[in-house]
Order: structure tokens, then C-alpha cells, then sequence
């Protein structure tokens, strides 16, 4: 039987993500933007933009960037207008899919997203076709081997979260999507090294693949994160590693 495991998954994912810079840079800035419109340029009073100030620092998004974005979203120099959309569906072998966007332009986006799914074995659904089954929620993980996790659980419960689980040699800590920040800031404060942290949409069921099937499902994922406007992509399919090879 094909093996996987949980920590092998969030690093193959994460190695696939950092191969696109560019792509990296556009989603982040095109956050950055619309957080900056929708709660003010300042990080201290708007947890949106915090974030996503942090997570265009995680892929080395230069400073000037970053500023010249929040800039855009508060009107003080000319930009292009963006408007979230979630676009959900099936892929290969029924796993759900859910494709959270920012676009300018609907009537190009839709259509775009539609052939994706059709090309790639899968069906765009309709709005809370599959988005029922997932999780709102903060989830932050750290190396196993570098955090004892009795002293992982003591700060982040301290700070408001709402779960501490170990898997697979990783650390995962859940929480509410308001708690998500505090929580992170109180883990770094103690000096707990992070391996990734993210708001995320968590599954309440998965779907194993066989490795043919997560091959295909791999490519129409990837050619999903790919289009202009897609800014993450969540499902609940369990992925062999073989997958990846």
C-alpha cells in the first residue's frame, strides 16, 4: 500500500508553492490590497492585513512591495479593484475542492475555472456544493523534534487555542480564525520555531487516493494555483507520497 503521511504532504505542498515566486508576490500583493480597503493600512488595527503583511514576509516579498500594495488599497496611488469569490467543485477520484479567489473580472475568471475542472477530470459545483464539509480555522505547525509538545499545548491553550495534536513527527495547533494571530505571536514569543502557519479551511472527512489518481488530481491542482487569480486552494485528499516522485 502506497504510504503517506501528514508532515510529508505540507512539505511537498510547500516546496510546490515556493517554486512560483512570481505567482507568490501577485497573490500576496492582491491581499494586501484588499485588506488594506476593506479595514484601513494600519496592521496594528486591521488583523487581515496583518496576516496577509505576514505571509507576503514568508515568501521574501520586498518591503516596497508590500508598502506600494497597502498603499493601493487605500486609494493614496491608482490600482486595479479586486472582489473575493470561491469557486467549489470535485476532482479526481470525488474529492472536494475549494478554489478561493480575487478577481477583477468574473465573467473571465468563471469560465477559466470551469474548463480547469473539466480538463482535469473533475466538476465545478455549485456555491456551498462542497464548502459544508470544511473548517474555518487557524492551524499552526512545528517540527516535533524541535518542540516539546506539553510545553506547546501550555502556551498555546495560555493564548486561546483550541486544540494541540501530534502526528507524523508535527505539532498542529488549531484555532479560532480571530485567535489565529495571538496564538502565533504567543508561540514565536516563547520561542517555539514555526514551520508553517496559515488560515486554512480544514476538512471534516478526507479522501485517499491510489497514486495514479493523485497524480491527476496533482496536475489539476497545481493548473488550478496556477490561474491568475486563484489564491489558495483546499481539499480533503489524502496523498501518497509516491505521488510526488
Amino acid at each position: 500500500m502506497a504510504g503517506h503521511s501528514k508532515w510529508a504532504n505540507i512539505k511537498h505542498r510547500k516546496a510546490r508553492v515556493d517554486s512560483k515566486r512570481s505567482k507568490q508576490w501577485s497573490n500576496c500583493s492582491r491581499a494586501i490590497i484588499v485588506a488594506a480597503r476593506d479595514g484601513g493600512g494600519d496592521p496594528k488595527f486591521n488583523t487581515t492585513l496583518r496576516y496577509a503583511i505576514d505571509d507576503a514576509k514568508a515568501v521574501n516579498m520586498p518591503k516596497d512591495t508590500i508598502e506600494k500594495a497597502i498603499k493601493k488599497g487605500t486609494g493614496e496611488i491608482e490600482g486595479e479593484t479586486y472582489e473575493p469569490a470561491r469557486y467549489e467543485g470535485y476532482g479526481p477520484g470525488g474529492v472536494a475542492i475549494l478554489a478561493d479567489c480575487l478577481q477583477s473580472n468574473a465573467n473571465k475568471t468563471a469560465p477559466e475555472i470551469r474548463s480547469i475542472f473539466d480538463k482535469g477530470g473533475g466538476n465545478l459545483g455549485t456555491q456551498n456544493s462542497v464548502a459544508f464539509g470544511f473548517t474555518h480555522e487557524g492551524v499552526i505547525h512545528l517540527d516535533a523534534s524541535k518542540a516539546e509538545e506539553d510545553e506547546v499545548i501550555e502556551a498555546a491553550l495560555e493564548a486561546g487555542a483550541k486544540d494541540v495534536a501530534t502526528e507524523d513527527g508535527l505539532v498542529t495547533v488549531s484555532t479560532e480564525p480571530t485567535d489565529f494571530i495571538g496564538v502565533k505571536d504567543a508561540l514565536v514569543a516563547a520561542g517555539f520555531e514555526i514551520e508553517q502557519a496559515e488560515l486554512t479551511y480544514t476538512p471534516g472527512t478526507t479522501v485517499q487516493l491510489d497514486v495514479p489518481a493523485a497524480k491527476k488530481f496533482l496536475r489539476l491542482i497545481d493548473t488550478l494555483e496556477d490561474q491568475d487569480d486563484v489564491q489558495r486552494v483546499h481539499h480533503n485528499a489524502e496523498i501518497p507520497d509516491e505521488a510526488y516522485e
